[in-house]
C-alpha cells in the first residue's frame, strides 16, 4: 500500500493513540466513582425482583417501589434496634474486662505460666523473647513510630471515606431502583429495531439473575449469621452478638467469606482471659460441619434458582473479580459469568450454527 502523505497517516494516529489514552486515564481517574456507580446498580438489581413481584399483582411501579424500599428500611432499622444494643453491652464488656487483662498481662510471670499451661508444647518463654526484642528494636526507631502515626491517619480516613461512600451508594441505590424501568428502555432504544425483542429479553434474563443472586447471597449471609449467634451463645462464647453479626457480613462475600469469618471467630474464641482452647475447638468444629452443610446443601439449593454456572467457573470468576476490583469484584463476578454464559448458549452458539 503507497503511503500518499505520510504526514497526515501520522498526525491521524498520534491522536488516535492519544484519544485512547485519554480515555483510559479518564476511567483510571474516575475508577473510584464507577465502583459506587456499579455498587448501587447491584443493588438495585438486587431490589428489582421484589418490585417486579408487586407490579405483578396490580400495584403501580411507584407504589412498589415505595413498598419496597420502606420495607428495606424497615427490616434494617429493627436489626440495628436487636443487634447494636447488644454489640454496645457487649462491647462496654469488653471495655470493663481491658484492665483486668492488662493487669494481668502485666503480670508478666504469671501470663506466661497461663500460656504455658494452656499450650504445654509451646516454648512460651522463647516466643515471648523473641518478641520483646522486636518490640523493643520497633519502638527505639522513631521512623518506626512515624509510621504508626501515619497508619492512624491512613486508618481514619479510611473510615471516613467507607462512611461516606455508603452513603452515595445508598442514594445512589435509590435513585437506580426508581428509574430502573426508564434506563432500560432508554438501552434498548438503542439498539435496532429489528434486534431490539431478542435484546431486551437477554437483558431481563439477565437482570432477574443478578437480582436473585443478589438475595441467594444475603440469604445465606442470614443463616451464617443466626447459626452462629444461637451457636455461640450456647457455647458461651465471648461475645455472640458481636460475632455473628460479623459471620453475617462477610457471608455476603462469595467463596471467602465464610471462611473467613470463620477463622477471625475461632481466634476470638482462643484469646487468653476471654476464651478458651475448648471453645475454640468447638467452634472450629462447628464452622468445619456448617461450610459444608452450606457447600453441599444450602449453597446449591439457594444459588441454582439464581443463577446456573458451573463450579469452576464459580470459582475462576470470583478470583479474577476480587483481583480486578476487590470486593465487588468478588460479588459481581459470578452473576457477569451467568451473564456472558447465558450470552454464549442464546446468542454465539446459534449463531455458530447457522454458519
Amino acid at each position: 500500500m503507497k503511503i500518499h502523505n505520510a504526514f497526515r497517516v501520522g498526525l491521524v494516529g498520534t491522536l488516535g493513540v492519544g484519544a485512547g489514552l485519554l480515555i483510559l486515564f479518564s476511567i483510571a481517574s474516575l475508577s473510584t466513582i464507577l465502583t459506587y456507580v456499579g455498587a448501587a446498580l447491584f443493588l438495585a438489581l438486587g431490589l428489582d425482583p421484589a418490585v417486579g413481584w408487586l407490579e405483578r399483582r396490580g400495584l403501580p411501579r411507584w407504589a412498589a417501589i415505595l413498598i419496597v424500599i420502606a420495607g428495606v428500611t424497615v427490616v434494617l432499622a429493627a436489626l440495628l434496634l436487636a443487634v447494636v444494643p447488644i454489640i454496645v453491652d457487649q462491647v462496654g464488656q469488653l471495655v470493663d474486662a481491658l484492665p483486668g487483662l492488662v493487669a494481668r498481662f502485666g503480670n508478666t510471670a504469671e501470663f506466661l505460666d497461663t500460656l504455658q499451661e494452656e499450650f504445654p508444647l509451646l516454648d512460651v518463654q522463647a516466643v515471648y523473647d523473641s518478641v520483646s526484642a522486636a518490640v523493643l528494636d520497633f519502638v527505639s526507631n522513631p521512623d518506626k513510630l512515624s509510621d504508626i502515626a501515619g497508619g492512624v491517619w491512613q486508618v481514619a480516613f479510611a473510615i471516613g471515606s467507607g462512611v461516606f461512600a455508603a452513603v452515595i451508594v445508598v442514594i445512589l441505590t435509590l435513585y437506580f431502583t426508581a428509574s430502573l424501568g426508564s434506563m432500560k428502555r432508554g438501552l434498548y432504544e438503542l439498539v435496532p429495531a429489528t434486534r431490539r425483542g431478542r435484546f431486551a429479553d437477554l437483558t431481563e434474563q439477565i437482570t432477574q439473575s443478578v437480582g436473585r443472586y443478589v438475595m441467594g447471597q444475603i440469604t445465606l449471609g442470614a443463616i451464617n449469621g443466626m447459626a452462629s449467634f444461637i451457636f455461640l451463645s450456647v457455647i458461651n462464647a465471648p461475645f455472640p452478638a458481636v460475632l455473628a453479626f460479623l459471620a453475617f457480613t462477610l457471608s455476603l462475600i462469595p467463596l471467602v467469606g465464610t471462611l473467613s469469618g470463620s477463622v477471625i471467630i475461632v481466634l476470638v474464641c482462643l484469646l487468653p482471659g476471654i476464651g478458651s482452647p475448648l471453645t475454640a475447638l468447638v467452634a472450629a468444629i462447628y464452622y468445619l460441619v456448617y461450610m459444608q452443610v452450606e457447600a453441599y446443601l444450602l449453597s446449591p439449593r439457594i444459588m441454582n434458582r439464581a443463577v446456573r454456572v458451573p463450579a469452576a467457573l464459580v470459582v475462576v470468576a470470583a478470583l479474577a473479580g476480587g483481583t480486578l476490583l476487590g470486593i465487588l469484584g468478588a460479588l459481581i463476578a459470578i452473576p457477569v459469568a451467568a451473564a456472558l454464559l447465558l450470552i454464549t448458549k442464546q446468542v454465539v452458539i446459534p449463531y455458530q450454527n447457522t454458519r
